[in-house]
């Protein structure tokens, strides 16, 4: 294999791992499918290193080595491109993928996500749901589903704006419990607690402290301790942003 060969192969392999890292891979995952993808294309050997926001990759080939490093921009969760990268690699171990083939396929990849007239509507009826198995009565639900259907289209329209997550939570929170405290004000409903417990659910960052967990039982403990603590100011930010609209609505006093 020539050295120009290695390089190619070496910056697909990366552009791989980039991008599983990027939507919120594992660990464990981004290493296996780095492994099997390039020596499915010819290297010998495939060693990564996977820090918090960047990786190091270097490739074995003849005794020659390729290394180079890949600094990691969160996008968001998506299962959308972490599972065509790989059937990308499954389909590279059999033989029907080359090189150019897996670069023209990476290349295409595109995150997928639900429409917005879908997603906030089932964000509040999974959110009313909620509600209703705690204990809640017909309003106390129908007001949970106004809440965290508020919220959500709220989070929605910060997210298209790229404002910092950490705020995006905060500011939803604030305008979810707002909304949810309209049980306490016009009294509505004999259940006025659960609406504010329940709308808020939507928040709970479930998917990172999942994937945090499992990378620091699986050795990983330096991405798993950064994803936790990330995980766990976004815990914050929403606490804070409940905090300061039942401050406002006068439920602390």
């Amino acid at each position: 294999m020539y050295a120009d060969t290695q390089n190619d192969i070496t910056r697909q392999v990366v552009r791989v791992a980039q991008l599983l890292l990027a939507y919120g891979a594992e660990s464990d995952l981004v290493e296996e499918i780095s492994q099997r993808l390039g020596k499915a294309l010819g290297l010998a050997s495939v060693e990564i290193s996977i820090s918090s926001n960047s990786l190091v990759l270097t490739s074995l080939v003849h005794g020659r080595c390729i290394t180079t490093t890949r600094r990691i921009r969160e996008h968001g969760i998506n299962m959308t491109v972490i599972c065509e990268l790989q059937r990308i690699c499954l389909l590279t171990e059999k033989g029907i993928y080359g090189l150019n083939e897996v670069r023209k396929r990476v290349s295409r990849i595109q995150p997928k996500s639900y429409p917005r007239r879908y997603l906030v509507p089932m964000i509040g009826l999974s959110c009313g749901s909620f509600c209703h198995l705690f204990g809640g009565d017909t309003m106390a639900v129908l007001i949970t589903i106004l809440a965290s259907s508020v919220g959500m289209s709220v989070r929605l329209a910060i997210a298209k704006h790229h404002f910092n997550l950490l705020v995006n939570f905060a500011v939803t929170a604030f305008i979810t419990t707002l909304v949810a405290q309209m049980g306490y004000h016009l009294q509505l409903t004999d259940t006025p607690k659960l609406p504010m417990a329940a709308s808020v659910l939507m928040l709970v960052p479930g998917f990172p402290m999942i994937n945090a967990i499992s990378d620091m039982v699986k050795g990983h403990l330096n991405v798993g301790i950064s994803r936790w603590g990330h995980a766990t100011l976004l815990t914050v930010s929403s606490v804070i942003g409940i905090t300061i609209a039942m401050q406002l609505g006068g439920l602390f006093l």
